[in-house]
């Protein structure tokens, strides 16, 4: 039962950290996604699309060199990132709703 129990803690350890990678990764594509449909609905005009693309492509780029390290996002280097995604997704939020409307892509 003990082997049992330390098996289970020691998979749930090692799978966390995937996970939360995942999470980030599925954040990113949410956002494209977002960017996208705002940009098609007019709710998006192209310098408010540019500047949030503009700050993904940063945080991507940080996350990259991140990664690089070799161990993979420490919980503090996740905690930042998400901290970023998070900043991004309100400032997408506020620009979509802000009244200013662009030509809707046909």
């Amino acid at each position: 039962m003990k082997i049992f129990l330390t098996m289970a803690v020691l998979v749930a350890a090692l799978a966390a950290p995937a996970a939360m990678g995942q999470r980030i990764e599925e954040r990113k594509e949410r956002q494209k996604a977002r960017i996208k449909e705002g940009k098609e609905s007019g709710e998006l005009t192209k310098k408010e699309a540019a500047r949030i693309k503009a700050r993904e492509r940063d945080l991507n780029r940080q996350i990259r060199e991140d990664r690089k390290d070799g161990g993979g996002l420490t919980a503090a280097e996740r905690a930042k990132i998400e901290k970023r995604q998070d900043n991004i997704s309100e400032d997408l939020y506020k620009q979509k709703h802000d009244g200013q409307k662009a030509a809707p892509k046909k």
